[in-house]
């Protein structure tokens, strides 16, 4: 039993029967065979095995069907139905010697379930019921290992630690992982050494190298193999790339790589840009934005910067006028920082650097300017023409002091009344003027630089005309009053006022003498009661103080009543 135990365990591509036992072991066993295949009701067999790829030219041996009721003269026949009967296995239905037709593959198949029945020869009966059996198809190392992806992509932080994880590969072996070592792989790398390890056994990826600078190399490609047969020789084997790509960190600071002495117009407007500046950062993305900042000193008052987020310009913003003639040039200093640091490079040093930026103002040919912003001048009426008023000033402030010459804008000064000294700038009367018909004239003085007669400037002046005595004072109408005869002492008892034609001087009034006794004068032209009057004409002299004092008379009848109250 032990021998035919050990017969049917065998792994080949026989049958396990007993004719194949040594003849010394038919005689020891035949009684208990029996007795063991019972449940088989004669039949002698086990599984086969049938090798995969067979190469052969003649079909493949594959094993032997045989019962204990075949007596060996040829009175039993085998039969074979089920998977593959006949187009792949077939049977020699006198000795039950199986062969396979064609060549096998596990991957394809692993195993074919199939009948066998025995029969009597002469009766066509069945010997035996019908029984079921299987045919393994023995594994080869015939399958390489596959990755199931590839190429892979991985990326990994420059400056990482060695041993830092990247990724992970995997290959799969088609062959039977429980036969041999033919799906048992083991990983290696061939390329991207000494930068990357893989682990043989998980085919994770790891880096090899401390402090690869994404700088310097940004981009790696490992191949990595797979091999069957646990690595050893003859083993099949499979190939995969990984392209790895350091990610940026935050390890350089920006770098300036010259000083900037732009040339600005003194004419540039605040608020424009006048000059820009970079400073370079190896880093990319958000490592490497840069903020800029002027120094405290020369320019911070004049100027201003900003970062280009497009492009990581630092430009330069005029803050206040320039001036060439008050200071031709400025000189500061601008710092570049990155706005995101990261703690792990700080002991690497400051991540800043200093740029000198000088400032050179260009000069501009400029207007001339006048060095008042308006003018106010007075004139008596009546002075003669040709009588100097008044002056203007305007020089040229460029370096290169043109000439200034002067004229008066026509449209201001239609009836020519005034005119100017081109070369000296004094104004002058052309006529006669008259205080009543023009008391103020306002006229444009204009300010040509000779050097180039495009630039040019203006100024208000505005003329005053003074009045002189030339009318003796009238009043306002006719004037009559009453006054009672009981009227108190300082009572007001009329009031009047002079015509418009003589204004501005100081009025004042007397009485004729000659025609009054009881009142007096008052200078806001009223009369008072001073005594118990009669009835009288008076003669109101109102008078115009001046150079030219001129007096005028007029009567004004005054009619006392005498009223008891």
């Amino acid at each position: 039993n032990d021998m035919l135990l050990q017969i049917c365990k065998c792994p080949v591509a026989v049958a396990c029967q007993i004719c194949c036992a040594p003849n010394r072991v038919m005689s020891q066993t035949k009684q208990n065979l029996k007795e063991i295949i019972r449940v088989k009701r004669g039949w002698v067999w086990n599984q086969f095995f049938v090798l995969e790829e067979y190469m052969g030219s003649d079909p493949q041996y594959v094993g032997k069907l045989h019962t204990d009721l075949d007596k060996g003269d040829n009175a039993v026949k085998y039969t074979l139905s089920g998977d593959g009967a006949g187009s792949i296995f077939t049977i020699d239905q006198t000795t039950g010697d199986i062969h396979a037709l064609r060549s096998l593959d596990r991957e394809e198949k692993p195993y074919y379930t199939l009948r066998a029945q025995a029969v009597d020869i002469n009766t066509n009966r069945p010997l035996e019921p019908e029984s079921e059996f299987v045919i393994k198809v023995q594994d080869i190392n015939d399958n390489e290992p596959k990755f199931l992806e590839g190429p892979y992509m991985a990326s990994v932080p420059e400056m990482s630690p060695v041993g830092t994880y990247v990724t992970q590969v995997t290959a799969t072996d088609a062959d039977d992982p429980t036969y041999g070592n033919s799906a048992r792989v083991v990983y290696s790398i061939l390329h991207g050494q000494p930068y990357f390890s893989v682990d043989p056994k998980t085919g994770v990826i790891k880096t090899a190298l401390p402090n690869m600078d994404r700088e310097v190399k940004e981009q790696y490609q490992v191949l990595i193999q797979a091999k069957d047969m646990g690595g050893q020789l003859g083993g099949l084997a499979g190939t995969t790339t990984v392209n790895i790509t350091l990610s940026d960190v935050n390890d350089n600071p920006p770098r300036f790589s010259k000083s900037e002495c732009p040339l600005v117009p003194e004419s540039s407007a605040v608020g424009s840009a006048v000059g820009r500046i970079k400073a370079h950062d190896l880093d990319i993305g958000k490592n490497a934005e840069v903020e800029y900042t002027i120094v405290p000193g020369d320019g911070g008052a004049m100027f201003d910067i900003t970062t280009n987020e497009h492009n990581q310009e630092g430009i330069i913003i005029l803050k206040r006028p320039l001036d060439y003639e008050t200071k031709k040039a400025y000189t500061f200093k601008v710092d570049a920082s990155n706005a995101y640091l990261d703690p792990r490079f700080q002991s690497f040093g400051a991540f800043k650097d200093t740029a000198t930026v000088k400032i050179n103002v260009l000069d501009v040919d400029e207007p001339p300017v006048f060095n008042k912003h308006s003018y106010v001048m007075d004139v008596y009426e009546d002075t003669p023409a040709g009588t100097i008023i008044g002056a203007v000033t305007a020089q040229d402030l460029d370096a290169s002091s043109s000439p200034v010459r002067y004229s008066i804008d026509w449209k201001s000064d239609l009836d020519s009344y005034f005119d100017i000294d081109p070369v000296e700038g004094t104004i002058s009367t052309n006529e006669l003027l008259d205080r009543e018909s023009i008391a103020q004239h306002n006229i444009s003085i204009v300010a040509t630089k000779l050097s180039n007669p495009v630039l040019t400037s203006r100024v208000a002046v505005t003329v005053h005309v003074l009045d002189i005595n030339e009318f003796p004072p009238e009043l306002a109408s006719h004037y009559e009053t009453f006054v009672c005869e009981n009227a108190k002492i300082g009572q007001v008892w009329i009031s009047w006022s002079l015509s418009q034609l003589s204004l501005g001087e100081r009025q004042g009034y007397t009485l004729d003498r000659q025609t009054t006794s009881h009142t007096h004068t008052h200078s806001y032209g009223q009369f008072r009661v001073t005594n118990q009057p009669d009835i009288h004409v008076l003669t109101g002299e109102p008078c115009k103080h001046g150079e030219n004092m001129q007096t005028s008379h007029r009567k004004v009848p005054n009619g006392f009543q005498t009223k008891n109250l």
